[in-house]
């Protein structure tokens, strides 16, 4: 079967959900299979003003961000936007498409949901279309008539769903795809001992790199001065100012053991190794921790995705918010101090398992394939 996966790069989660239902695929079937930035394809000048543009509101101007992600959530003119932009732009989507003649497509973004879907309505492609929702919160723009199936983060999302007119029975509550290593149980004082940091002393893990550099430093010697016992695994993802800052502060202030990473890709080695996660709440982290049956301290949430994803996490007791005005480190603290808090946190993120969402996404797309009568596909 001919799998065609398009993403985006607004956001690193739609393209790593992508890339994990990709590697399955590649390394669990004979299928064949292909990603395509939507953007990309499009054309340059595209991917280049809806990334940037994102990225500067996300970054610069949150509020405003916030501000149009609940606007385009409303059935409004306004809300129409992104559906007749994507349609405008659909054609020249089309030739990625038609190239590749896929059996189906699978949409981890908005736009190339919506891309596909205004192809399928004018009978350029029958593929069955899958569209996975990269977040714990449901937006309209995802939604259209002519998508086949959702695969969405939780059962909670499926009566959003529903209000927004889609059937029940195309919603499928398998959870966000993340890659397999993060399902796989890891022995923690194995994992601190080969890090060369204490087995017997709670661990933070900071994933820092989208944080600004002041902020996160003072949180740090915040938690310096407390007096919990704590060590903390810092990772600044290729913010080399923020590794800086962190490398000149850990030389300066030796109260709390620190591992400092500027990148890694085996970031699921430092979730198996911690105790609790701080870090904003974006769709891709959170699933990845909860893969890792990892509690969670969140903050800064952007207004819109982040902050649908941290209500789920507190609505489920598997995280604490830490709000602007609020004690960072003696929320933090007294966390580590109440050791039962932290592991019933940490039993209700095991308990959130959807370690078989790629396999059970693949089902689904075996049984939506057989319902295309043969040779109708594009």
């Amino acid at each position: 079967m001919k799998t065609l996966l398009l993403t985006a790069a607004t956001g690193a989660g739609h393209i790593s959900a992508a890339n994990a239902v990709e590697e399955y695929i590649r390394e669990n079937t004979g299928w064949d299979v292909r990603t395509v930035d939507c953007l990309k394809a499009v054309g340059r000048l595209l991917d280049k003003t809806v990334c940037d543009s994102y990225l500067f509101m996300a970054k610069k101007v949150p509020p405003v961000f916030g501000s149009l992600y609940k606007r385009t959530n409303k059935q409004n003119l306004f809300s129409s936007l992104v559906p007749r932009l994507s349609r405008l732009f659909s054609n020249m989507l089309y030739p990625a498409i038609e190239g590749y003649d896929p059996d189906v497509i699978i949409t981890t973004h908005p736009f190339a949901t919506e891309m596909v879907a205004a192809l399928k309505a004018e009978g350029l492609v029958n593929a069955p279309l899958v569209c996975i929702i990269t977040d714990y919160g449901a937006h309209r723009a995802y939604i259209a008539r002519e998508v086949d199936a959702y695969v969405v983060a939780s059962e909670d999302m499926v009566p959003e769903l529903m209000d927004f007119g889609v059937p029940k029975e195309k919603i499928y509550p398998f959870g966000i795809p993340v890659h397999g290593v993060f399902f796989d149980p890891q022995d923690q004082g194995m994992l601190l001992r080969q890090l060369n940091l204490d087995p017997d002393l709670p661990t933070l893990l900071f994933m820092a790199g989208s944080f600004g550099v002041s902020g996160i430093i003072k949180l740090y010697r915040d938690l310096a001065e407390t007096q919990v016992k704590m060590q903390i695994i810092v990772i600044t993802g290729r913010n080399q100012k923020l590794f800086d800052a962190f490398e000149k502060e850990i030389q300066s202030n030796q109260a709390i053991p620190t591992r400092l990473l500027y990148f890694t890709d085996e970031v699921e080695k430092y979730m198996h190794a911690a105790d609790l996660l701080v870090t904003k709440p974006g769709g891709l982290t959170v699933s990845e921790a909860l893969a890792c049956n990892l509690p969670m301290a969140v903050f800064d949430a952007i207004p819109g995705p982040e902050e649908d994803n941290a209500k789920f996490l507190k609505t489920h007791d598997m995280c604490v918010r830490i709000e602007k005005d609020g004690n960072f480190a003696q929320e933090i603290s007294r966390l580590l101090e109440e050791k039962h808090r932290l592991q019933a946190m940490r039993n209700n993120c095991a308990e959130f398992d959807k370690s078989q969402s790629i396999p059970n996404l693949l089902a689904l797309m075996g049984q939506l394939v057989k319902k295309v009568p043969a040779g109708a596909r594009s």
